[in-house]
């Protein structure tokens, strides 16, 4: 299995969805990869946000090795499942797909909701990781 997760920057929301999904299915056992990537380019090459790194850490997790990566075309081959943080950026990915195939690879992280984005408000960063956590271990369950 291989999941993509994707949000506007690369720096908040995915890399919390993918460090905590990563320890996640290496805790049980799981051959799965887990990557992240961001619609837009400002922050290539970066780690994640200090406040995203904070949570993480908060709740058990180390994000802090992670590098921010923009979302790509050819990613869609890459991937099982690209799952996106909102419906903005649902949008700008799927209108990257090519193929019926790749379309259907893309939905929202949260199923009909969307994952709020932390970055203008410090006091979302710790409520988003719980929330970023309890939804992999919903897709796991899902998946596995």
């Amino acid at each position: 299995m291989k999941i993509l997760m994707v949000c506007l920057g690369n720096i908040c929301r995915s890399p919390l969805a993918e460090g905590i999904m990563r320890h996640l299915t290496k805790e049980q056992n799981l051959d799965w990869e887990i990557a992240s990537a961001g619609t837009g380019n400002w922050h290539i090459g970066q780690a994640p946000d200090r406040r995203s790194i904070a949570a993480a850490q908060s709740c058990g997790y180390d994000i802090s090795l992670q590098i921010a990566q923009q979302f790509s075309p050819a990613m869609f081959s890459q991937y099982d499942w690209i799952l996106v943080m909102d419906r903005k950026n649902l949008l700008d990915v799927k209108n990257l797909a090519k193929t019926k195939e790749a379309l259907q690879k893309v939905k929202l992280f949260l199923d009909d909701d969307e994952l709020i984005d932390p970055y203008w408000d410090d006091t979302l960063f710790a409520p988003v990781c719980k929330q970023v956590e309890e939804r992999c271990k919903e897709i796991i369950k899902e998946l596995s």
